[in-house]
């Protein structure tokens, strides 16, 4: 497991992002000083906003400067100590910005932005305290650029320590409020594959030959795309423990992804099936397995019971709603099939296939503008799949074709 320092390689902070945060952060009152400043004077006033104008037009040099002419002024003053502190800060300079932080905050204990970008000096200078102080403003801090760089360094020292489950709590945080960052997206994925591999070592050491070593063995299998001796290792579980939960739902998937015309693997499928329902209670992903079983048996009012009691069950479940969709249509009802369709589309915007029986029934239904739409939309969702397939293909080439298959579904 590499635990070096896993965010080196983030980019530096643009100027634009440092002018942003400072003007942010400290161009606003202070709240609750612990003890009021003295009225100031129209010298102190005027080198203050100087400060801050120097700051928006992108001069930190020159607001530096005149925020020192503050301090000559009123050596306690809170905005000139804070806004000193970040400059130095954004310029990597932690030793400068540490007692710019800390005079602040004697004026103003409460001001949790100096409280986390001090925090994160204390880190990069080695001090003890770091990890305590940045746990405590991570925990406070609600303005998001300054919560995104302290959640970051802390997600960092907790990797760097080899605490993968703390670090992965963090990295949950900042990737709902970040869902699109690709730095922070890599440093999680690096993070779950690593905790992914720590709990596969453990399970084969303490259990070696168990049925959950064997359902794991099968997922594996699955993904490389050996759909044969995945329902091998399957059946082993079963055979082991029958009652195992989640088991027979997935032998009945796996059944199904490999042969799903076959009348042989269809029936074994049905029985799985009616296992699972035994063993862990009916559920929607049963129902539309079901279902899909169903139509293919050409059963279609069984279909349509089966795709409507997953709809009840859970009715965001796409694949309940391109289910009944897909009766709809074969009972000669596109209008209905259409609705169906528009809510799979919206739960779930990157179903390739339901964008594409949309744009078939709009067709039918003579609504040519949505149809070409629809159509827009299936072929760049499938151009962006096959993007994700070739970099899994270059990564893997021998298990790749199955793994992308399994990473680009919808």
């Amino acid at each position: 497991m590499a635990l070096q320092a896993a965010f080196m390689f983030l980019p530096s902070p643009s100027a634009s992002f440092i002018r942003g945060t400072l003007l942010l952060v400290w161009a606003v009152p202070f709240a609750a000083p612990a003890a009021p400043q003295s009225a100031a004077s129209p010298e102190l006033t005027a080198d203050l906003q100087r400060g801050q104008a120097a700051l928006r037009a992108g001069d930190q040099n020159a607001a530096a400067e005149d925020f020192r002419a503050a301090l000559k002024l009123d050596p306690t003053n809170v905005e000139a100590h804070a806004n000193l502190g970040a400059i130095a800060f954004f310029h990597g300079d932690c030793a400068g910005a540490e007692p710019q932080f800390r005079d602040a905050l004697r004026g103003a204990p409460a001001l949790i932005r100096a409280k986390a970008l001090l925090a994160v000096c204390e880190r990069r200078l080695g001090e003890p305290s770091a990890q305590a102080d940045m746990e405590s403003a991570f925990a406070k801090l609600d303005e998001p650029k300054l919560r995104t760089q302290l959640g970051i360094e802390l997600a960092n020292l907790y990797y760097q320590q080899g605490n993968l489950e703390k670090t992965e709590v963090v990295l949950r945080t900042l990737l709902a409020a970040n869902p699109d960052n690709v730095d922070i997206l890599f440093f999680a994925q690096r993070v779950y594959s690593e905790l992914a591999d720590g709990t596969l070592n453990k399970l084969a050491v303490l259990a070696p030959n168990s049925a959950r070593m064997e359902q794991l063995i099968a997922e594996r299998l699955i993904n490389a795309g050996d759909l044969k001796d995945a329902v091998i290792h399957y059946r082993k579980a079963i055979a082991m423990d029958p009652r195992l939960p989640g088991m027979h739902f997935e032998l009945a998937e796996a059944l199904m992804e490999g042969t799903p015309d076959d009348a042989s693997a269809q029936e074994a499928a049905l029985r799985e099936l009616q296992e699972a329902i035994k063993a862990d209670g009916d559920s929607a992903g049963v129902e539309c397995e079901l279902g899909r079983i169903s139509l293919l048996q050409f059963h279609t009012d069984q279909a349509r019971d089966h795709y409507e009691k997953a709809y009840k069950l859970d009715p965001q479940n796409p694949v309940a709603q391109t289910g009944l969709a897909a009766v709809a249509e074969k009972q000669g009802n596109p209008e209905q099939a259409a609705d169906y369709l528009r809510m799979a589309v919206q739960t779930d915007p990157l179903n390739a296939e339901a964008h594409y029986q949309l744009c078939q029934v709009d067709k039918k239904l003579n609504l040519n503008e949505d149809a070409q739409k629809e159509l827009k939309l299936f072929l760049d969702i499938r151009a962006s799949r096959e993007k994700v397939r070739q970099l899994y293909r270059e990564m893997n080439p021998q298990t790749a074709p199955a793994v992308a298959d399994s990473a680009a579904k919808p």
